[in-house]
């Protein structure tokens, strides 16, 4: 019953947004956000517990908090609009910033990982990449609880030759893909329990981070590629930073290698703090009773 009530939504809602002209599609959804910041008080804290870390005073913080759920409500609709939308229209959406360093990656004959964060809009952004390098993609992530709405999302993954690796038991998946030259997209920005992290600095705070990327990189001698995307008004700005080789980073080469990666997911933040998922609990492995 349940399926079929998301299912519904989901269709009433993309009939929607093709029939409300976009000022008041824009209205509902700036009013939807600000509904969202003054009810959802359990992420709500989190996020301001997450930004104080940060260095945020509370007046900034919560100036954040209200723009985050503007943008997730954007993101969303981003989203909603993108299900079976052609190579054409996706492409006319991004604009890529420092491509060629992929291109010199892809020509390098080296397999390639794309190392990201939960932050602006990281759904198109595997899909824009796939349909501007023509490359296939393989994504860690877990499915969607609903079984009808991972089917319509899938669907669309695979028009463009994306395909998701359950983030269960994902290491079989990674290296095989790696190994059959498909790129792998990894978020690798939330804490971990204690056995499948490592300590690395982020904000001047210690996390604990995973070091998957770092790992299957070393034992295919790939490359990392931080890889994130961000909003300039309509457009959505893939940028790509310059590639981590293991080789180059001597014996502590997976402790450099994955501080390296929080050290470019901070960088992207700083610029545009607005656009990152604040929700999860970033800092809860050393500082756990700022959630309390």
């Amino acid at each position: 019953m349940l399926d079929f009530l998301y299912l519904s939504l989901y269709y009433f809602l993309k009939f929607l947004i093709f029939i409300i002209p976009k000022p008041a599609l824009n209205a509902l959804l700036n009013a939807l956000s600000a509904l969202f910041y003054k009810f959802d008080k359990k992420h709500t804290k989190i996020m301001l517990a997450n930004l104080k870390m940060c260095g945020y005073d509370e007046q900034e913080a919560k100036k954040i908090i209200k723009s985050c759920y503007k943008n997730f409500a954007y993101f969303g609709l981003s989203f909603l609009k993108n299900q079976g939308a052609s190579k054409e229209q996706i492409l006319n959406q991004v604009r890529f910033e420092n491509a060629q360093m992929v291109k010199d990656a892809l020509n390098s004959g080296k397999a390639l990982i794309f190392q990201t964060a939960h932050y602006g809009n990281w759904e198109l952004m595997s899909i824009a990449c796939a349909a501007y390098f023509g490359v296939s993609i393989s994504v860690v992530g877990r499915n969607l609880d609903n079984a009808k709405m991972n089917k319509i999302l899938s669907k669309n993954r695979t028009r463009f030759n994306i395909e998701l690796i359950p983030k269960s038991g994902a290491a079989r998946g990674v290296l095989n893909a790696l190994k059959n030259g498909r790129v792998v997209g990894m978020l690798v920005d939330q804490n971990t329990a204690a056995k499948d992290g490592i300590e690395c600095k982020f904000f001047g705070k210690k996390i604990l981070h995973t070091p998957a990327a770092s790992i299957f990189a070393q034992k295919l001698n790939a490359l990392i590629v931080p890889t994130f995307v961000h909003q300039d008004g309509d457009i959505s700005v893939i940028s790509f930073y310059e590639p981590i080789s293991l080789d180059a980073l001597g014996k502590d080469s997976i402790q450099i290698a994955t501080q390296l990666q929080s050290d470019a997911t901070e960088r992207v933040i700083r610029k545009k703090p607005d656009e990152y998922f604040w929700m999860h609990k970033k800092f809860k492995h050393f500082y756990e009773s700022i959630y309390e």
